[in-house]
């Protein structure tokens, strides 16, 4: 039966090495954490600001996977973590939530054409998208480092870890780009290069994984997360900032300049001090990606 058809279980049991994890992905969302109309937040919307719809926060969302968003069991609705965040920003702001699903490739169109009144969907901070848009963020930027289960390796922090590993990495990815660096620092080290390993899909990386034939999985944390406690046979061993050597944040985009972005800001800085940012995340095992504090526009990753 397929994970995510219809008709299938709407809560999704599963017990990882790391933790004993439930994936409610039913269209109810009985469990999403919701907040509290938010006077200072609202306050901080600039009078002249429409939003696209009145009394409503319409919203990006690309459903590209769990556990950040996917389709639930009724093929329709979205849900994930990055649904149940807009869900807490709409009530902070006093507004009903109008979550649009969208391709990946639309939302900055979208967004710059005043479709949505801004885009929560795993989007990640650069330079080149702040010239366009405006941020603030509500997530680390992080890939995993999953091993098998009955993998000896304990732990990769830093470059030496990972000398003369098998690693199954995206070609073109980030994360390929920040292996490589690793690889060369090993080498002027004396240390064993990385050994980069790139398959078509997803499917092929985990029975490569499982099988031997490579030693460590290299994606997004929050993807691995969900595959972790699916499959059962695999687990973390450490986590790569997406801005290495830098922190590299997601955030929510809103058009530049339109005055918006700072009262999401206060709004998500509230909601992390309330706690209900925090039990949203933990929703979906995500705790590890959380922000002590969100920014408005902060440094982001840099043109390559």
């Amino acid at each position: 039966m397929s994970l995510f058809a219809a008709g299938a279980l709407s809560a999704l049991t599963f017990a990882p090495a790391f933790a004993q994890v439930t994936f409610d992905l039913g269209p109810e969302q009985t469990g999403r954490i919701r907040a509290e109309r938010d006077e200072s937040a609202v306050k901080a919307i600039p009078q002249a600001y429409k939003f696209v719809e009145p009394d409503k926060f319409t919203v990006a969302i690309s459903p590209s996977g769990p556990p950040l968003a996917t389709y639930a069991t009724d093929a329709k609705t979205v849900v994930g973590a990055d649904a149940d965040f807009a869900q807490l920003i709409a009530d902070s702001l006093g507004r009903e939530l109008n979550l649009v699903p969208v391709a990946w490739a639309d939302w900055p169109l979208g967004l710059a054409s005043g479709k949505y009144d801004a885009v929560i969907s795993n989007v990640g901070v650069t330079e080149q998208r702040k010239e366009k848009f405006d941020f603030a963020t509500y997530r680390q930027g992080l890939h995993g480092f999953f091993v098998k289960s009955d993998s000896p390796i304990g732990a990769i922090k830093e470059p030496k870890d990972a000398a003369g590993l098998r690693i199954i990495v995206g070609a073109g990815t980030n994360q390929e780009r920040i292996l490589l660096e690793w690889s060369k620092q090993n080498i002027a080290a004396g240390l064993k290069p990385l050994d980069l390993q790139y398959y078509d899909d997803q499917p092929t990386q985990l029975v490569a994984l499982a099988s031997g034939r490579a030693d460590v999985i290299v994606q997004p944390h929050a993807q691995l997360v969900f595959i972790a406690a699916r499959d059962r046979n695999i687990r973390r061993v450490g986590t790569l900032s997406a801005g290495w050597p830098q922190r590299s944040d997601v955030a929510i985009a809103t058009r530049k300049g339109s005055g918006l972005v700072d009262a999401l800001t206060l709004a998500t800085n509230n909601l992390i001090a309330n706690g209900k940012y925090g039990k949203a995340l933990a929703r979906w095992s995500l705790e590890e990606e959380a922000l002590p504090r969100s920014e408005t526009n902060p440094p982001g990753l840099p043109k390559f």
